[in-house]
């Protein structure tokens, strides 16, 4: 998609691309804020047993883990 410098556009040009912008965004399916919350809680809580984030890394998996420390003979 090739980029358009909006300055460079005249007024009229400007209108066009604003009422093709509402255009595309008025058949957009509209939903409370309330059902998305809870969409995304019930989300979460389905995935909190896999989420890395809430239960950790175990030792055997994480790559980052040290090797061994190091040793002075």
């Amino acid at each position: 998609m090739p980029v358009i410098n909006v300055e460079d556009l005249t007024d009229k040009d400007k209108a066009l691309m604003e009422v093709n912008q509402l255009k595309t965004e008025v058949k957009l399916e509209r939903w409370k804020t309330s059902k998305c919350c809870e969409e995304m809680r019930d989300y979460i809580q389905a995935l909190v047993d896999e989420d890395t984030l809430v239960k950790g890394i175990s030792e055997e998996k994480n790559p980052f883990k040290e090797k061994g420390g190091c040793i002075i003979c």
